[in-house]
């Protein structure tokens, strides 16, 4: 039974307590149905508590079941029923502060390919993934997943890679390189040859990683346990002191009342509400209470770049021509072949060029070479755009992210392109550093030369480059400073966000995957919320513990008072809600902050 369900259906049971005392005189009655419920209730707390204690955690539950049952063992039944209400109030605003969503695997799965289409002989047969063998032969159509790991048969293939490696520029093949399962085929159907079982192919292998990464069970103690044992000490002190003097069992039950751990398990809470609903206002979602107390003490934080410290779009970066031909009349020839060309570089080109107002030449012919480049003839010369080998580029020429140019055989340039650096990086990387966050370090999948090109940029000094998801996943585990923090925006980083103590992902429209895996999802596409994240859980969880303190101090004073036999337990189960409410108003502050 929810939360909710049981707060409904304790107050319906209270309802039935007060009908039959006040409406029919039956306090038998009444008290049989509270011992009944708060025996329950108790029980089922006490089974609780052990499970946690086996886990090694523990919390405020002991005392509330010692309450309980000595407000029922000596006949304050009432009282008790109080207790119970707060006690099931305040699990069921935890389940709401939480949120406890868990659907972090379900749009991986509907991406996961579920069948291929195998060639035996001239013939096309669809076929469940575990049953596709070793070097069977596949064919992909265009802008399907590779559903297994595999080598090229065709020719060539342009594929999106950016579900495993996180890289937004295509993948540009020939035949024998390895196709990853998990990329998109381009706009030509392709084969390729199996070299592995599907279930060890790389996109199931992110599948089975955030399954593993969410089983890991996370090392922390929430606010509330942190003052559990102590305050429990003092209250049993008091409660012994109390009845050592009196004699009187009954006093132990004032004092225990009065003690009553609500504010640990309100105020705490409450605070988180206001501290996730702040969130929101500034941008980002935070998924639950115990995610802010993590960030609020962050130690390391680790970035994906391209997506997160990039902007993920491929925009020019250099027209650079031979000695013998201009920059404009270079930009111009490849901008007359490339403008119709759905080719992500090619859009980049286009958008380069019309926003310089830059003319085209005469097209007569074009042809293209899947994977390598297209061909055309410019008054009456031969054009090809592509590959260095493809465009005849000199072999010292080996720029990371390029179109090569050539004319009748003439190498007469290059146009390179980068994914540009967000504008606000540099100095999030610089607030992240005055917050005290330890350690900064950059996990990508690119190449090492552009990856350390990006970070001296932001002023990140560690840096890993060419990681697969697992990988990324490694420099996780090894972590030695915690909470951690993973910030990315891939289906690639979902491993690493669901795996790190905390995880945001960057930019909710690009990856469903990446929300869902994250703890923290920024709803704008800005950088500087990863800050704004840490500032907002500070200022909660300062409020939330000052809230907490304000209860446990009143609630000492109250139990102190309580120990001389001038609180019934009736009236201290009714100081108790005015220690609650002292505790709530505090807690609602971190709505501001």
């Amino acid at each position: 039974m929810k939360n909710w369900q049981k707060l409904v259906l304790v107050f319906l049971i209270a309802l039935a307590a007060l009908i039959a005392y006040f409406g029919f005189g039956q306090s038998f009655i009444a008290q049989l149905i509270i011992t009944v419920v708060g025996g329950f209730l108790a029980l089922t707390m006490f089974i609780g508590m052990i499970k946690t204690l086996r886990n090694g955690s523990y919390g405020v539950d002991l005392l509330a079941i010692t309450a309980i049952i000595v407000t029922l063992l000596v006949g304050e039944y009432w009282a008790s029923l109080i207790i119970v209400l707060m006690l099931v109030g305040g699990e069921t605003l935890e389940d709401y502060a939480t949120g406890r969503a868990n659907r972090e695997l379900s749009a991986l799965l509907k991406k996961s390919p579920e069948v291929a289409h195998v060639k035996i002989g001239e013939k096309l047969i669809d076929k469940a993934l575990d049953d596709v063998e070793v070097d069977s032969i596949l064919l992909i159509k265009p802008m399907e997943v590779v559903p297994i790991d595999g080598l090229l048969l065709s020719a060539a293939a342009v594929l999106d890679e950016s579900s495993v490696t996180g890289e937004t520029k295509p993948n540009e093949l020939v035949a024998g390189d390895t196709v990853m399962s998990g990329a998109i085929n381009g706009n030509s159907s392709i084969e390729i040859q199996t070299t592995v079982l599907a279930r060890d192919s790389q996109f199931q292998k992110i599948i089975h990683l955030v399954r593993e990464a969410k089983d890991t069970p996370a090392n922390f103690v929430r606010l509330a346990d942190r003052y559990a044992i102590p305050f429990t000490i003092i209250a049993y002190i008091i409660a012994g002191i109390a009845f050592a003097i009196s004699r009187n069992p009954v006093r132990i039950a004032e004092v225990l009342v009065v003690a009553s751990p609500c504010p640990l398990i309100l105020a705490a809470p409450i605070a988180f509400v206001g501290g996730m609903s702040r969130a929101s206002k500034n941008g980002f979602l935070i998924k639950n209470g115990t995610i802010i107390e993590k960030l609020a003490t962050a130690k390391a934080i680790f970035f994906d770049k391209t997506g997160t410290i990039t902007d993920g779009k491929i925009a020019v970066d250099e027209i650079l021509p031979a000695e013998h031909i201009s920059q404009n009349e270079l930009l111009e020839i490849v901008y007359s072949i490339e403008k119709s060309s759905s080719h992500v570089l090619a859009k980049a080109i286009s958008d380069y060029a019309e926003s310089r107002e830059i003319a085209t030449k005469n097209l007569t012919e074009l042809s293209e070479t899947v994977g390598m480049g297209v061909e055309a003839k410019i008054n009456g010369q031969t054009v090809k755009i592509g590959r260095s080998q493809f465009a005849d580029a000199p072999d010292e020429l080996d720029y990371d992210t390029a179109f090569y140019v050539s004319r009748d055989g003439d190498y007469i340039g290059a146009v390179t392109f980068s994914d540009s650096l967000r504008p606000e990086a540099k100095q999030v990387m610089t607030e992240l550093s005055k917050l005290g966050v330890a350690e900064i370090t950059m996990l990508t999948g690119d190449n090492s030369r552009v990856a350390r090109k990006i970070a001296q940029e932001v002023n990140i000094s560690k840096v890993y480059a060419g990681l697969l998801p697992g990988e990324k996943l490694e420099h996780i585990k090894a972590a030695t400073l915690h909470p951690v923090i993973m910030v990315g925006d891939g289906v690639n980083d979902a491993p690493a966000l669901t795996l790190a103590d905390v995880g945001i992902s960057v930019g909710s429209g690009n990856s469903t995957v990446a929300s869902e895996a994250a703890d923290i999802v920024l709803l704008k596409n800005d950088l500087t919320n990863v800050t704004k994240s840490i500032q907002i859980s500070r200022d909660t969880m300062r409020i939330a513990r000052q809230a907490v303190l304000i209860g446990i101090i009143i609630c000492i004073l109250l139990m102190i008072i309580a120990a001389t036999g001038l609180i019934p337990a009736i009236i201290g189960a009714v100081f108790q809600e005015v220690i609650d409410v002292v505790s709530i108003l505090y807690a609602l502050r971190a709505l501001r902050g």
